[in-house]
């Protein structure tokens, strides 16, 4: 697993990809961070950070398109399922690579604190629980995308497939507010991904959140090797 994340780790900074996430990333944080926090003369962390939260719908699909769809369209998964790395570490790998340059490019947000730090006022607890269900909630979304990309047969396809599911997902959201039949609500508000961070952004550990999401992302991380699983069985 180490070997794999290692080579796709790389492979983030050997293409332009890990390159266009963190700087598409860091750019719309700063204008996000811009106009909420220094126009307002704000301090409001939490809610800067809800914001940010909308870009792993729009750039999880760039971090994951690559990883399987690249394999396949390359016709170098046949390489992968018969090598001798399990298929969960191969999985594994994979997804931690993309999780790790989600981390990196989350640490360069601490700029944003910093500045706030020097002129206002940060709340240390409130301001690490806001991060850690934004955290959370990016690691769903690329578990999420990493299935789509082994579901696809090129990038491109995974990219759109990846976007096209992440905006259900913010969707839901709207959806619930649409529907009167409060069974369908309850559905609605549990899937959420948007609804799950809510108490993180108001300074709530929430112990359920933190189960949803890593059951989330095992859930797909799951899926994932078991597609892998059935295509190597299949001879696909």
């Amino acid at each position: 697993m180490r070997a794999i994340w290692k080579r796709e780790l790389q492979a983030y900074f050997f293409t332009p990809v890990g390159y266009v996430f963190m700087g598409v990333f860091l750019l719309l944080s700063s204008a996000m961070f811009y106009t909420t926090i220094m126009q307002n003369r704000s301090s409001d962390l939490p809610t800067f950070i809800g914001l940010m939260s909308y870009l792993w719908m729009l750039l999880c699909p760039v971090l994951t398109m690559r990883l399987l769809a690249e394999e396949r369209s390359r016709r170098t998964d046949q390489l992968l399922l018969t090598s001798p790395v399990s298929l969960p570490a191969v999985v594994l790998g994979k997804y931690l690579a993309a999780v790790t340059l989600m981390l990196v490019t989350v640490l360069l947000t601490g700029l944003f604190v910093l500045i706030v730090a020097i002129y206002g006022a940060v709340y240390p607890a409130e301001l690490l629980v806001s991060y850690l269900g934004f955290v959370l909630q990016g690691c769903a979304f690329i578990a999420l995308d990493l299935f789509l990309s082994g579901c696809a047969g090129n990038q491109v396809t995974a990219a759109v497939m990846a976007f096209g599911a992440n905006l259900l997902l913010w969707m839901l959201d709207l959806l619930e507010n649409a529907v009167s039949i409060a069974f369908v609500k309850e559905i609605i508000s549990f899937l959420s991904l948007y609804t799950r961070s809510e108490p993180f952004l108001m300074g709530q550990l929430s112990f359920a959140g933190v189960g949803y999401f890593l059951s989330f992302a095992a859930a797909f991380i799951a899926l994932t090797i078991h597609m892998l699983d059935s295509r190597r069985y299949r001879g696909a």
